[in-house]
């Protein structure tokens, strides 16, 4: 059954949520004693800044039957999020994680606590076709990739049926070495999931590792060989470089940034300008520059999502 076109979808992702404790003291992470607890989650990162800038997103997951997965619910309700395939799993718990705070641009210290949770479990059985072909546009993350081996096959089933339905995909590599068995696999598995996209978003140095070469023309040339319309890719504090399947390219300057606090959801930021600008019909430049922006305001904040703009704060981007 289809649904409805007033419950159609702007944009649906999946992967992990998790509750996140971040200490309340600059420091050790062994030796902080109080910590604020937040929802993390590359995937419900992008879901959130696409909420908050207006549209409709759908998140699928698997969650435990415990206090962290009420909590991540209430997060997804207060941000507006479609949780209407979020499924409770009575024998999995929802993953947590600890992490250091960091108020001088340092990467922080996270802790992981997610080895046999629910949102491992995920798998092509959670992909339910009405609910994913309501939305326009699937984003997928390395790192729901990375979670299992039924993970992963959820991202090839949905890639390839959403590929076939004409949707558009977006893909961010965020990489996570330490979740894969090898890097061999890890660079195999990214580079296949990579070719459904029409939009590959990697780092410079994810890139580098992906595909053995340094300069982003030829990172990209590697992605626009397989198909790909359009490879973005993050350089750090000079912004963004890009080049489309037409032969355009170019480099999109950085938004300057008084102060670096917690670089922990960046990447994560800068998908959420991409996605929503291309979604609204923007030029690949002013997308860039979109994402260059929340990017900038994810890394002012201590949290993963704290800094992701609404549409009034975001300002003329």
């Amino acid at each position: 059954m289809t649904m409805p076109a007033s419950d159609a979808l702007d944009v649906v992702t999946f992967g992990e949520a998790m509750a996140m404790f971040v200490a309340s003291e600059t420091g050790d992470l062994a030796a902080a004693e109080h910590f604020t607890k937040r929802a993390a989650g590359a995937e419900l990162n992008v879901a959130i800044g696409l909420a908050r800038l207006g549209l409709k997103v759908g998140w699928v997951s698997r969650l435990g039957d415990d206090a962290f997965g009420r909590f991540i619910c209430q997060q997804l309700d207060r941000e507006g999020i479609n949780r209407q395939q979020v499924s409770v799993d009575n024998t999995r718990p929802t993953g947590f994680q600890l992490k250091s705070k960091v108020d001088d641009g340092s990467d922080p210290q996270v802790d992981y606590f997610r080895k046999g949770s629910a949102a491992g479990a995920l798998s092509p059985a959670d992909f339910n076709h009405d609910y994913f072909s309501s939305a326009r546009h699937l984003h997928l993350s390395g790192v729901a990739a990375a979670l299992t081996d039924s993970s992963l096959e959820l991202c090839h089933h949905a890639a390839r049926k959403m590929k076939s339905a004409g949707k558009t995909i977006s893909f961010d590599p965020n990489l996570r070495p330490v979740l894969w068995s090898g890097k061999q696999r890890m660079v195999e598995q990214l580079n296949r999931l990579a070719q459904y996209a029409n939009w590959v978003l990697p780092g410079i140095a994810e890139g580098e590792v992906l595909t053995g070469y340094r300069q982003p023309e030829s990172i990209a040339d590697f992605y626009l060989d397989m198909g790909v319309s359009t490879v973005v890719i993050k350089t750090g504090s000079n912004g963004a470089w890009y080049k489309t399947a037409k032969g355009d390219s170019g480099q999109v300057a950085a938004v300057s940034t008084p102060k670096v606090v917690d670089t922990v959801g960046a990447g994560d930021g800068f998908a959420v300008g991409i996605i929503s600008a291309l979604l609204e019909g923007k030029s690949l430049q002013q997308a860039i520059r979109r994402g260059n922006k929340i990017g900038s305001l994810a890394i002012q904040a201590i949290g993963d999502s704290e800094g992701l703009p609404t549409r009034a704060t975001l300002g003329d981007y």
